[in-house]
């Protein structure tokens, strides 16, 4: 059985380096960027592709508002 918890296969896997988590905190994304990113990378490897990408345009939307209600079009 495949590791749900600790680097399971469809966010990368322990070995690799792209693992979702690991590229998350390199690039010192936020909530919602973390989240997009998350759910882009994992898109293809679970079975609910158009589900995940929809879930990442969600907080790619929510990003956006946010920071057009700071006045921060360019973050």
């Amino acid at each position: 059985m495949a590791e749900a918890v600790n680097h399971p296969p469809h966010y990368g896997g322990a070995d690799n380096p792209y693992e979702a988590i690991k590229v998350i905190e390199a690039w010192g994304l936020d909530f919602n960027l973390g989240n997009a990113a998350k759910y882009i990378a994992r898109a293809a490897h679970k079975g609910r592709q158009l589900e995940d990408l929809e879930k990442a345009r969600w907080y790619l939307d929510r990003e956006i508002k946010l920071l057009k209600e700071l006045g921060d079009e360019q973050g």
